[in-house]
């Protein structure tokens, strides 16, 4: 089995008592349940720093804008033509 870090925290009772409820409900111990809501939660936050949705409009300006061909330009050819770091 993996290890295991600890995450503490101080929450108001009235916190507290949320918690306890909700997790109840879900029949989930209380630890279990703030760790899936907060993994959840988590997740989502990553996610939106990579997806993003736009309207039938903007999204056809944004594919105009992506098969625009890129001017001459040296440097970034320069750029594309080393390998990355992790090659």
């Amino acid at each position: 089995m993996a290890k295991t870090a600890p995450i503490n925290m101080r929450v108001e009772p009235s916190q507290h008592a949320l918690l306890t409820k909700a997790a109840q409900v879900l029949h989930k111990d209380r630890s279990v349940f703030i760790l899936d809501v907060a993994c959840r939660e988590a997740q989502n936050v990553l996610l939106d720093q990579r997806f993003f949705q736009l309207g039938d409009d903007a999204f056809a300006a944004f594919d105009t804008a992506l098969e625009v061909p890129l001017p001459n330009n040296a440097k970034l050819k320069s750029l594309l033509a080393k390998p990355s770091p992790w090659e």
